[in-house]
């Protein structure tokens, strides 16, 4: 947990932020200390079984919770069946558009009109009446071409994209070269109707605290 997002926010970091890091990090080196003070140095085999353990533990206990999840449906069934391959890749890079696409939150009608930044669910490339993520990965007729030539499964299911990336390194890259090329045209064309001088209302770029700290930011 201390860890996430660390090279995004290290520089952003108050004292008083850092302070609530360390703070942990104090009690496991005091510890140590106080073991080896008596004589009781760690033992590297007890360490790795707790380890182990813990791991265990931690990874059923989020494996209970997503079973009885009532959010992400699509994903969780997607990735739940081979949580534990998923969990110990040695390869395949998340990326941000990869995570739009396996998640269903990103430039999507569906998903958009659900936060109310557009009036329907329509899909704008094709017309379809509801553009899900799902419908951008199996069945819009605007990235036929880049589908054929990147996502190598017949069965295009979250489950069996997901299966097929799993499988070797090349499956991977070629999905996250498909989602990177689709939802990049996906976001330019968002940012072209939020910059209409028609532009709905609620298409309009929110000019909130964050907006204004990440304009300020962005070269």
């Amino acid at each position: 947990m201390a860890l996430y997002g660390a090279p995004i926010r290290a520089g952003r970091m108050t004292e008083r932020t850092k302070a609530l890091i360390r703070r942990p990090q104090r009690v496991v080196a005091q510890r140590t200390v106080d073991a080896r003070t008596r004589g009781e140095p760690p033992d590297p085999e007890e360490d790795e079984r707790v380890a182990r353990a813990a791991k265990e533990h931690l990874r059923q206990q989020w494996r209970d919770t997503l079973e009885n999840g009532h959010y992400g449906i699509r994903t969780i069934g997607a990735i739940l069946p081979v949580m534990e391959e998923w969990l110990d890749r040695r390869r395949g890079v998340l990326t941000y558009r990869v995570t739009q696409v396996v998640s269903g939150h990103g430039c999507f009608g569906h998903y958009l009109h659900r936060i109310g930044r557009e009036p329907s669910t329509q899909c704008l490339d094709c017309g379809a009446d509801d553009d899900t993520a799902q419908h951008t990965l199996q069945e819009c007729n605007r990235w036929a071409g880049e589908r054929v030539a990147a996502i190598e499964v017949v069965d295009l299911s979250l489950h069996s994209v997901i299966a097929a990336m799993l499988s070797s390194e090349r499956k991977w890259n070629a999905m996250a070269s498909f989602c990177e090329h689709v939802m990049s045209q996906k976001e330019a064309a968002e940012r072209e109707r939020e910059a209409a001088a028609d532009a709905l209302p609620l298409r309009c770029r929110r000019q909130g605290r964050r907006r204004r700290a990440f304009v300020r930011q962005d070269p």
